[in-house]
C-alpha cells in the first residue's frame, strides 16, 4: 500500500481520538505510515481519554514453564525441546511450590504457568497441579497454560473445550494467557510453526472460556514473515470476539525474537517499530481497555516510553522468564525501576491484579520492601560472581 498523505492520516488519527471506530483499511494506512510522532500523540490521547486516573499501573508475578517439552515444532521457538530431547524437563512439584513461595514473598499475587505440548499427562495430572498450588496458595491467581495447551489437552484426552476448560477452572485455574497467538493468519502460522493450534481453534479456546465467565489476555508476536496485513487481520479477529464476549482484559504486543531460533537469519524489528504497533492497536482495539508495555523485549526506555505510545501498565515484574531469555534477550527490571519509571512520567505507580484492579496499599508496601531486600542480595551475588570470575581470570 502507497504511503498515505499526512492529511489523510490526521484525519484518520482524529476520528480514533473522538472515539470512532476505525476500519481495517483505516489502520493499514495507520501501520505503513512513518509519522510515529503523529502516531503515538493521538494513541496517548485515546489512553489518555480511557484512563483520566492519575496512576499507571503494573503487577508481579513468576512465569513458571513446568515443562519444555513440546510436540510442536515451532521455528521461532528457542525454548521448547522436543520429547526425544535429553535437555528436557518436568519440574519437581516441590520446586514449582518453591517458586511460588518467593514470588508470593516478593508481593506477587498471580503466577503465569505455561509450559510445552507435552505428549504424556493427563488432565488429571494437571487437576492435580492446580490443586496442590491453590492447598498451599489460595490467594494467588493462576494465570494458565495458553490456548496450544488447552487445544493439546482437547486431543489427548478426547474430551471437549468445555469439559476440558471447566475442570481446569474447578481445579483452580483462574485466567487464561494470551499466549500461542503470534499472527492468527494460518497462512502465516503454517510458514513458522507445525503440530500446533490453528487461528481459529485459538479463537474458540478463548471463546469457550470467555463464556464459562473466565477472563484472559490477548498477544501478538510480530516482526517475522507477516505482512502489515496480516497483523492488521491479527487485530480485527481480536477486535471481533471482544465485541462478542468482552473476556479480553488487555492486550500485550511485542516483537520476535530471532537469536537461537530456527529464525534468526530474519533481521529483528526495532524499537520504531514496535512503537508503531503499539500506537495503532491501542487506536484500532476500542473495546480494550488495557494495553500493556513489553519492557522485556523493548528494555527500560522504549518499555517506558511505551506508556506514551498507548500502554498504561508496564506488566509484570517477572521475577523469573525462561522463553523469551532463551532467545537471548536478557533486559531485567528491578521493581524500583519499574516504578521510577512511572514516576518520571508524572504519574503515581500502582500495583494491580489480573483483573487490573488495584492492590491495596499495605500489600503494595510489603512488596516494595521486600523487593528491596531481594534486589541488595541479587547485587551481592552477582559482585561475588564477578569476583570469583575475575580470580579464575587471575589464576
Amino acid at each position: 500500500m502507497k504511503e498515505p498523505t499526512d492529511s489523510t492520516i490526521v484525519n484518520l488519527l482524529e476520528k480514533a481520538i473522538d472515539g470512532e471506530r476505525l476500519s481495517d483499511d483505516d489502520a493499514l494506512r495507520l501501520l505503513v505510515c512513518n509519522n510515529l510522532s503523529l502516531l503515538g500523540s493521538a494513541a496517548n490521547r485515546v489512553t489518555q481519554r480511557l484512563h483520566p486516573e492519575n496512576y499507571r499501573t503494573y503487577n508481579i508475578d513468576r512465569n513458571i514453564n513446568y515443562t519444555n517439552i513440546c510436540t510442536a515444532v515451532c521455528d521461532f521457538c528457542a525454548f521448547y525441546r522436543s520429547p526425544k530431547s535429553g535437555e528436557g524437563y518436568v519440574l519437581p512439584r516441590a520446586e514449582l511450590l518453591a517458586k511460588i513461595a518467593e514470588a508470593v514473598e516478593l508481593g506477587a499475587d498471580q503466577i503465569l504457568l505455561q509450559g510445552g505440548l507435552h505428549p504424556k499427562y493427563k488432565l488429571d495430572w494437571y487437576e492435580e497441579m492446580l490443586r496442590d498450588i491453590k492447598s498451599h496458595f489460595p490467594q494467588v491467581n493462576i494465570h494458565g497454560f495458553s490456548p496450544p495447551e488447552i487445544h493439546h489437552f482437547t486431543k489427548v484426552n478426547k474430551l471437549s473445550l468445555e469439559q476440558v476448560l471447566a475442570r481446569l477452572k474447578d481445579a483452580g485455574m483462574g485466567s487464561l494467557p494470551g499466549g500461542g497467538a503470534e499472527i492468527l493468519v494460518d497462512r502465516v502460522r503454517d510458514q513458522i510453526t507445525r503440530g500446533k493450534v490453528s487461528s481459529d481453534d485459538w479463537l474458540n479456546v478463548m471463546r469457550k472460556w470467555h463464556n464459562l465467565g473466565g477472563r484472559s489476555s490477548a498477544t501478538m508476536m510480530f516482526g517475522h514473515v507477516e505482512t502489515p496485513a496480516d497483523r492488521i487481520e491479527h487485530l480485527s479477529r481480536l477486535r471481533e470476539l471482544q465485541d462478542e464476549t468482552g473476556g479480553f482484559t488487555a492486550f500485550i504486543c511485542w516483537t520476535f525474537q530471532p537469536e537461537n531460533t530456527d529464525m534468526s537469519h530474519i533481521p529483528p524489528a526495532g524499537s520504531h517499530e514496535y512503537l508503531k504497533m503499539l500506537a495503532v492497536s491501542r487506536l484500532y482495539l476500542d473495546n480494550f481497555n488495557n494495553m500493556q508495555s513489553s519492557w522485556v523485549t523493548q528494555g527500560l526506555k522504549i518499555g517506558q516510553m511505551a506508556l506514551v505510545f498507548g500502554a498504561n501498565d508496564m506488566g509484570s515484574l517477572m521475577i523469573e522468564e525462561n522463553v523469551v531469555a532463551e532467545a537471548g534477550t536478557v533486559h531485567y527490571l528491578t521493581l524500583e525501576e519499574i516504578r521510577t519509571a512511572i514516576s518520571e512520567l508524572g504519574f503515581i505507580p500502582r500495583q494491580r491484579n489480573v483483573h487490573y484492579q488495584l492492590l491495596d496499599e499495605s500489600h503494595e508496601q510489603h512488596a516494595i520492601e521486600a523487593n528491596k531486600n531481594w534486589t541488595n542480595l541479587r547485587r551481592v551475588e552477582q559482585a561475588n560472581g564477578r569476583h570469583q570470575a575475575a580470580l579464575v581470570q587471575i589464576n
